[in-house]
């Protein structure tokens, strides 16, 4: 705990047994109270490495519901468990664990309810490895956003991020897509509820065993990014109603 606020880290995996044991060795269980581990219908022994490392909260689906859907019942699972900082942290250890600290006591203090660790603040995007086309994509698709959403963010595409009890509450992420758009999603509804976004430099590490989806689904995560954010300005600029802004 941090100033009296339970925080768990929460684990959306599929196939990352050759990575759980690095991911979770490296969490600051000085500060993290429990863990959540969501495997989402693995073919290899995910699940199995996770109770021998004895996390006690674990999830195994009995059919593959997507990256939104395990993100869904990683967050019910947390809240469920009544944690006061909820923080997604991908098991295939492409976002190092040392950072949990510093996103931790942002939203323990009372400074922002939301803390997302970016890629693109500083150089080091394209000198961790990733690919050209994706920090071209990023970049074209996070100035779009944030003029189409009034934002000034270095990037929406992250998958290391931590929630207060009280943002995730206040959204209803259930509607989102099960699919990699629910990340996007997610963020926009944040955004319309008002929510202050914080921001820290986070080191890119992409290598063979680190999930990445392909040219084919990035197209389509591009074109649900986009529309997430012309649905966003329709509703609150416009007055078109959208589905994932209502209650």
């Amino acid at each position: 705990m941090i100033e009296g606020k339970k925080i768990i880290i929460v684990l959306p995996a599929y196939n990352a047994e050759k990575t759980l044991e690095k991911t979770y060795n490296e969490i600051p269980f000085d500060i993290v109270d429990d863990v959540v581990l969501v495997d989402d219908l693995s073919t290899d022994k995910t699940s199995a490495l996770g109770q021998k490392l004895g996390i006690k909260h674990i999830i195994t689906h009995t059919k593959n519901k997507g990256y939104g859907g395990n993100q869904k019942s990683c967050y019910n699972k947390a809240l469920e468990l009544n944690a006061d900082i909820v923080i997604m942290l991908h098991p295939d250890y492409q976002y190092t664990p040392k950072l949990l600290h510093s996103m931790s006591y942002l939203i323990a203090n009372n400074v922002y309810d939301v803390v997302l660790g970016s890629r693109i603040l500083g150089k080091g995007a394209l000198k961790g490895g990733m690919p050209f086309y994706k920090y071209v994509a990023n970049r074209i698709l996070t100035l779009s956003q944030n003029i189409l959403m009034n934002q000034k963010l270095s990037e929406y595409h992250t998958g290391y991020r931590a929630f207060s009890k009280k943002a995730l509450k206040s959204i209803n992420f259930e509607v989102n897509s099960d699919d990699f758009v629910f990340d996007n999603q997610m963020l926009a509804q944040l955004c319309f509820e008002g929510f202050e976004i914080a921001e820290i430099t986070c080191p890119t590490k992409y290598f063979e065993e680190a999930s990445s989806i392909n040219f084919g689904r990035s197209v389509t995560y591009g074109l649900g990014v986009l529309k997430t954010s012309l649905l966003y300005f329709g509703h609150k600029t416009l007055g078109i109603s959208s589905y994932l802004f209502k209650k």
